[in-house]
């Protein structure tokens, strides 16, 4: 079943990673986590559905994905090199230091706890858990789609017994065995032998933290079994699955698989959507004529067993049953329609895949047997075509023929009947229907406690009396098939597509993911949905007792929910998403409702600017300066950047996680040209005024502050992982004030008693760069890049990526200088002669590194930096810091890297040096100044080190972004912010490198010139109203991209115009302007404003005065500025094909834009033990522990799906590298199913075209490939090419890679010519952006010379042979494998080529009645191709010998000695020195190749 393997169960999954077993089981006896047990083992799979239904979440005996990979392995040593990181691009430099996984679950570990060395992840280990208590602790039955949150959860249950079973799946727990499995203990990669801790942590605070030691690893090298196995396992208790039958009125009974862990609610939902009772919403379950409550597990059932019988009741209506109902079949009918996702409403999105399998992978649909080698239509549309020009729109959304769906209503509508009148009331009627069937009968119909039937109404006469025959049907759906017999032909038709269909595809998403692109369609009508519009549903109020939620109360409710242990942990989590995600929703609706005018103001006589408002519990404000707060800041600009800011600030906070320490629920919409900031309210606020509210910080910028011992309490918590330094600032009487934040930060205690801090605003350290201060010089590197410059704020900040990174970097230079003076004093003592010329040297020499040339070294090298600070912290460590010239060594050190401690290095800032008002006492100058220098030093690291270390990455392709987000997103993760974006377009376009920069310089561009855009278009949109959106942007656009010279904007027509448009002032959306000056903008006016603002906000040149300026001097394509603009600024265009270069109309009209969406900034949570089991996974695989990585990562799977749902970027990147796990290891199947699950989902949680989705296509095509699925293949390959030229073009490097599988495929079809095309353009690529000397580019001429072989044109075959061979020959020698392989090639080839020679004079000399032998024409071999698609992609199949194995083992052995060693070592002396929270990769992998228990499996990663 396609479902079953997305979620195996909740609770299985946590009393695995919870319980311990006994000490007595030794190392050996110890199975995997995810072992494959026998089929047997296993009763049948849970809960019988159809083949892609949604909520099969039942683990079946092939659900576990480990199956193949736990029997027998390949004897070979796989190298897989997998390019793309699992978040995104560059993840591994922003990866955490170290994976801390579970904690030791010894009592006696918890008193020596280290600090754990995660930067934003919560911070809690795992406390030993009795097995008795699993039971309690574990959170029990919860969707894997929607997480309730449960009772426990202390919030309401939201939504859980809500109508729509699409939206909310239970999970089944799995079917299990009867004797409890053992299972192995999870471990994490060695922490470095020196923990990282930034500052001296007091043993007290490290427990209030929880913060853990990681253990080290167990089980998987031979250490002391002693000491190993006390405690450390993990063991599973599981109850048995069973299965029940089904009695269901007019159907065949059926067993369904439960599990005692289940509520009864479960099965109902299961019941809504089996295609046989689907159409069943009220109904109770009764055993042995007792009804079974609806909430209780069935554990807790009286009499329920193997092969009881529920007997399904059917329940008289309510008025909000009956609406439910209705509801229900509104959805079952709407199932196919993929109008909601267009329109980006209900959590919908858009997925393609299916349409481009044809449904031929994994379970689902027929599997095609066998080589596909019947003839296969290989011919790729034109415009995928290396080298052509069109860039069509219209394949981006290919009309899938689901899509037109089957009539079987026309119409489904509340009737204006309603609701009933008392008498009616009285006979129990509910409410009225009006139904037009397809056949165009019109029917009055009752929905009464009873169920439904038809009346005698009519359109314009009340007649209540039932209709003869009346057809009294206990489900709408009955009473319809009887009245209409297209209703029941297409309705059946319909449900059976609707189990078909894969559940990833309509299962709904945690956010909101919006199309820039919709076809036409036509509005049809839906009551729901008009129903939806005018009620303020606000989420699922009328599923939810108590109506309206509390918002506030339900996010700081979840975060004090106990965290204890993995079960408490993952329950708190998920509440935590959930809630988070609900939020969000609502308040992005009300943010629209704010803008279009929907919501009145709490202070409707001010001006529209300075209105707030408050909705459905969360209260709206706009990015205005009101009352010249920011007047000192930038007004209204400083206004608008300061909720990112805040926003920024409360990620931050959320993720350190103090206990005690409250933030605001916050959500920032960009709607309209306009930001709204929606945040939850603090109970109590709103009857206070702000002054006697705050009582830490300040509310005028620093000239009142206040401060409070407790808040100083909890803000200490988080100023070690933040890096905020305790400071004292002046108040206005000139008093001292103790401060952890800085002092915008405001803490206001609320009437439920929580200390909430807000306006975080100001979290980390200005970025000097920007903020020119008189009197301040900065160093030479900023002052050569024309710093400092003024910009329109004065709020910028530096990211905290970067302040992580400056620390790193510090550390580094502190352990060199520690290092080096202890060398010198070692040689002094050994030679006391150069003690005179000694002294001065050492003096000298702290000041030094500080200079140009520190910064120029790389920090970028971090896991062999960490490895020589390892070995410098080693030899400090040494010195047992009783010797007085060594604490002297550490205190030189400090002093020269600037940290605040002089016994240990300890960076932080101080958040208020340089705010304007702020006054620091006489006593902090020395400290004063020290910050100074360091926020100096921080904005030249990023100048000298960071923009530098991008550069570079880029040209040596570490990291390849494709468009303007994942180009943004590589910035960030190194803390580079895009006002930078000018900068570090400089910096390539003076590269010696420049050509194979050429990729980036033009993103940079795209995004530089959409970026300004995007200014100017907000304020734009602010004057416009809403009857001249369409007109207004449409015009814009036009002006933007289109060649037509004038375009003229279309005014709404003056009769719509209201001429009383003054006297309604007060309602009218904020800022609007009574004027039309956006239609009398032109192009050449709208150009140059981009051009200045290129200049005046990112410091760049732009040489363009118009769009075809801008694509001809740059190479840019007006497809991809379109995709752009429309992503950045919310638009919705239309499918067609745009003239954008036609001079005689404008590209777009007025009917052409179909939808302005939000775009939506929010915190995301995280899901911290899973992402540590999936750090964990992938350090595993990477040492070459395929299986244990497979574990490790199968299980992080599980966690996510727990706290997450299906539908999850990080879940995706979990299921891809599992595919590629499976595929490495030889399960195919598994590998295709996996990645047919992560591309559905990156389609659909991060976007139809999004760079992500590209790569996930390419991986199941070459897994699709390795299945013998040949033409789907090709179709997933051309897809992405597709995609990639609309998103980019052709000009890329990952193209070449694209190329190169096309070509290789198109090979092993035997389409030579075609396949030439596409492997040529690889070449060329390559070559462009490798060098013509590079190691790709010889292995793209190898390829192309075999084709050339194929076609028998040898000369050209041995042309590209020797281009390959010479460069083998220079780069790695003649005596290398590679080298002699393309020798030996070349040799067959000159044979081949004589051969025919001779073959062909022969025929000249004899004509007809030549002699000639048969000439071997070789068909590539389906092995060879996929050999050579291997190679490309990344993954190396090497065998070897068992010779070598036992080199490799002995190696290991020799390796964990000298470990354990230093280990020991380590634990006898105290470390003097301690490294920063978050330092870069665990460790160096490559230099300590470790083994897994059967060696003969090892991967390495490159």
């Amino acid at each position: 079943m396609a479902w079953a393997r997305i979620c195996a169960s909740c609770c299985r999954q946590l009393v695995e990673a919870v319980l311990p077993t006994p000490a007595r089981v030794g190392a050996e006896e110890r199975t995997p986590l995810l072992d494959s047990a026998p089929a047997s083992h296993f009763p049948r799979p849970s809960i019988l559905r159809g083949p892609g239904t949604p909520h099969a979440g039942i683990c079946s005996p092939d659900s576990f994905i480990s199956n193949g990979l736990l029997s027998g392995e390949p004897e070979e040593v796989v190298l897989s090199v997998d390019r793309s990181s699992p978040h995104g691009s560059g993840a591994t430099e922003a990866s955490c230091s170290t994976a801390v996984l579970l904690a030791d679950l010894e009592q006696d570990s918890r008193q020596r706890q280290g600090e754990c060395a995660l930067p934003r992840a919560a911070q809690a280990g795992l406390a030993p858990l009795k097995p008795e208590a699993s039971r309690s602790s574990s959170p029990g039955p919860t969707s894997c789609i929607r997480a309730r949150v449960t009772a426990e959860a202390g919030t309401r249950d939201t939504g859980s017994i809500g109508p729509r079973p699409e939206s909310w799946v239970p999970s089944h727990e799995s079917p299990e065995t009867p004797e409890p499995r053992r299972a192995q203990p999870l471990s994490t990669p060695e922490p470095p032998s020196v923990m990282l801790v930034n500052g001296d942590c007091p043993e007290s605070l490290k427990k209030e933290e929880g913060v853990t030691e990681p253990p080290r690893e167990n089980g998987l090298d031979e250490g002391e079994p002693g000491d190993e196995t006390t405690g450390q396992e993990v063991i599973v208790i599981q109850d048995t699955g069973f299965s029940v039958k089904i009695l269901a009125p007019g159907i065949e009974p059926f067993s369904l698989q439960v599990s005692p862990q289940e509520m009864v609610q479960e099965i109902h939902q299961v019941l809504m959507d089996r295609e046989d009772t689907c159409h069943r919403t009220c109904f109770s379950l009764h055993l042995d004529g007792n009804m079974l409550d609806h909430f209780s597990e069935l554990r807790s059932v009286e009499g329920l067993q193997e092969g009881s019988v529920l007997r399904v009741v059917e329940e008289p209506y309510t008025v909000r049953e009956a609406r439910i109902h209705v509801r229900h079949v509104r959805d079952l009918l709407k199932s196919l329609d993929p109008s909601d996702a267009f329109n980006g409403v209900d959590c919908n999105s858009l997925s393609f895949l299916s349409v481009f399998t044809d449904g031929d992978l994994g379970d689902s649909g027929k599997r095609k047997k066998g080589l596909e080698m019947d003839p296969i239509d290989c011919t790729p549309p034109e415009y995928i075509l290396p080298g052509s020009r069109e860039r069509p729109l219209c394949p981006l959304q290919p009309q899938n023929r689901d899509w037109k769906p089957l009539q079987c209503l026309k119409v489904l509508t509340m009737s204006g009947w309603n609701p009933p009148p008392g008498n009616r009331k009285m006979h129990g009627d509910l409410m009225y229907l009006f139904v037009i069937t397809a056949e165009d009968r019109q029917v009055s119909i009752t929905a009464s406690t009873r169920g439904f039937y038809l009346n005698q109404s009519t359109a314009y006469h009340f007649n209540p009396k039932p209709a003869s025959p009346r057809f009294l049907s206990h489900s709408l759906v009955e009473l319809l098939n009887q009245i209409s017999p297209t209703f029941k032909k297409n309705f059946a038709v319909l449900q059976k597509k609707r189990v078909q269909r894969h559940p990833f595809e309509r299962i709904a998403t945690p956010f909101q993911v919006y199309s820039w692109t919709a076809p036409q369609a036509e509005h049809a009508m839906d009551c729901v949905r008009a129903e939806d519009a005018y009620t303020s549903r606000l989420g699922y109020e009328e599923h939810i007792p108590g109506q309206t939620r509390d918002w506030n109360e339900e996010l700081q409710t979840t975060r004090e929910l106990p965290r204890k242990n993995l079960p408490e942990r993952l329950l708190r989590e998920r509440a935590i998403f959930k809630v988070h995600s609900d939020f969000t929703a609502a308040a992005t609706r009300g943010a629209m409702a704010v803008i279009d005018g929907n919501v009145m103001a709490i202070n409707p006589s001010e001006e529209t600017k300075m209105q707030m408002f408050i909705w459905n519990n969360i209260f709206f404000s706009l990015g205005f300066d009101v009352r010249d707060h920011y007047k000192d800041f930038g007004g209204d600009v400083a206004a608008y950047v300061a909720p990112t800011n805040d926003l920024n600030g409360v990620r931050t906070y959320n993720a350190v996680d103090v206990e005690g320490l409250y933030t605001l629920g916050t959500v920032v919409v960009d709607y309209r040209g306009y930001r709204v900031t929606a945040q939850s309210i603090i109970p109590g606020i709103l009857e206070r005024d702000q002054e006697q509210s705050v009582i830490y910080g300040s509310i005028d910028f620093g000239k009142t502050v206040v401060s409070h011992p407790r808040y100083l309490e909890l803000l200490e918590r988080t100023s070690r992982p933040l890096k905020i330094l305790r400071h004292r600032v002046l108040n206005e009487r000139d008093e001292e004030v103790e401060l952890c934040s800085s002092v915008e930060c405001k803490g206001i205690i609320g009437n439920d008693g929580r200390h909430y801090i807000l306006d975080l605003l100001r979290t980390f350290p200005p970025d000097l760069n920007f903020l020119p201060v008189p009197g301040e010089e900065l160093p030479e590197e900023c002052s050569r890049a024309g710093f400092p410059r003024a910009h329109r704020h004065k709020l910028c900040c530096l990211r905290q990526e970067l302040v992580d990174a400056f620390v790193e970097h510090r550390y580094l230079l502190f352990m060199k200088l520690a290092a080096l003076q202890l060398m010198q004093q070692k040689a002094k003592m050994e030679n006391p002669t150069s003690l005179e010329n000694g002294g001065p040297a050492s003096e000298s020499k702290p000041e030094d590194p500080l200079g140009p040339e520190a910064g120029s070294e790389e920090e970028g090298s971090g896991a062999s930096g960490l490895a020589k600070v390892k070995e410098l912290a080693e030899t400090i460590a040494s010195d047992d810091g009783t010797d007085p010239r060594s604490r002297e060594v550490i205190r030189n050190a400090c002093k020269a890297v600037g940290s605040i401690s002089s016994t240990a290095f300890d960076i932080r800032f101080n958040p208020d040096i340089f705010s304007p008002g702020v006054r620091f006492p006489e006593s902090c100058q020395d400290e004063v100044r020290d910050q100074k220098q360091l926020l100096k030093d921080a904005a030249a690291f990023l100048l000298s080190c960071q923009i530098p270390g991008l550069v570079k990455d880029c040209t040596d392709h570490a990291v390849l972004p494709m468009d303007g987000a994942t180009l943004a997103e590589v910035m960030r993760q190194r803390g580079i912010n895009m006002r930078y974006l000018g900068k570090v377009l400089d910096l390539v376009l003076r590269s010696p490198a420049r050509s194979q920069l050429d990729h980036i310089y033009k993103i940079g561009i795209g995004e530089l010139i959409t970026r300004s855009a995007k200014h100017i278009f907000k304020t734009y949109l602010q004057g416009v109203e809403l009857s001249g959106l369409s007109a207004a942007i449409s015009h814009f656009l036009n002006c933007f991209l289109s060649s037509y010279p004038n375009p003229v904007a279309h005014l709404p027509a003056d009769e719509l115009v209201s001429k009383k448009r003054n006297k309604r002032r007060k309602n009218r959306p904020p800022g609007a302007l009574d004027n039309t000056a956006w239609a009398v903008m032109t192009p050449q006016e709208l150009w140059k404003n981009i051009c200045q603002e290129a200049k005046n906000y990112f410091d760049f040149d732009l040489e363009c005065d118009s769009v075809d300026q801008a694509v001809e001097t740059y190479g840019l394509q007006k497809i991809t500025l379109l995709r752009e603009i429309s992503l950045k600024t919310g638009i919705q265009i239309l499918l067609k094909e745009y003239s954008f270069d036609s001079r005689h109309k404008p590209a777009f009209t007025e009917e052409d834009v179909l939808n302005i969406f939000p775009v939506v900034k929010h915190v995301n949570p995280k899901a911290s033990d899973a992402f540590h089991f999936f750090q964990s996974g992938q350090a595993k695989v990477q040492q070459g522990f395929l299986k244990e990585g497979c574990e490790l990562i199968n299980e992080a799977l599980n966690l996510f799906n727990n706290v997450y749902g299906a539908m999850h970027v990080e879940i995706c990147a979990c299921l891809r590298l599992l595919a590629r796990l499976h595929y490495i290891m030889g399960d195919y199947a598994e590998a295709l199913s996996n990645q047919q699950k992560a591309v559905l989902m990156s389609e659909r949680v991060m976007g139809i075209e999004h760079p992500n989705t590209i790569q996930e296509y390419m991986h199941l095509a070459l897994y699709c490939f390795a299945s013998s699925q040949l033409s789907t293949a090709l179709s997933l390959l051309y897809r992405a090419r597709y995609l990639m030229l609309l998103v980019f073009g052709e000009d890329h490097p990952e193209m070449a890679l694209l190329d190169n599988n096309i070509g290789l495929v198109l090979h092993g079809v035997m389409e030579y010519d075609l396949s030439l095309r596409f492997l040529e353009n690889a070449l060329a690529v390559s070559i462009k952006y490798h060098g013509p000397k590079a190691l790709k580019v010889a292995l793209s001429h190898h390829l192309v010379a075999r084709v050339y072989e194929s076609k028998a044109e040898f000369r050209s075959a041995l042309q590209h042979e020797k281009e390959g061979y010479t460069i083998y020959k220079t780069q790695l020698g003649e005596d290398h494998e590679k080298t002699k392989e393309s020798s030996e090639y070349l040799k067959c080839l000159t044979q081949q080529a004589v051969a025919l020679q001779r073959t062909m004079n022969e025929i000249y000399r004899n004509g007809s009645s030549a002699n000639i032998p048969p000439l071997k024409f070789t068909a590539p071999s389906m092995a060879s191709v996929l050999e050579q698609l291997n190679v490309i992609n990344g993954i190396l199949f090497i065998p070897l010998s068992q010779k070598d194995l036992e080199n490799l083992k002995a190696e290991v052995a020799r390796r964990h000695q000298l470990q354990e060693a230093s280990k020991n070592r380590d634990k006898t002396e105290e470390p003097m020195a301690t490294e920063p929270e978050t330092a870069g990769a665990p460790e160096d992998m490559g230099t300590q190749p470790q083994l897994a228990k059967d060696p003969s499996s090892l991967t390495l990663q490159g």
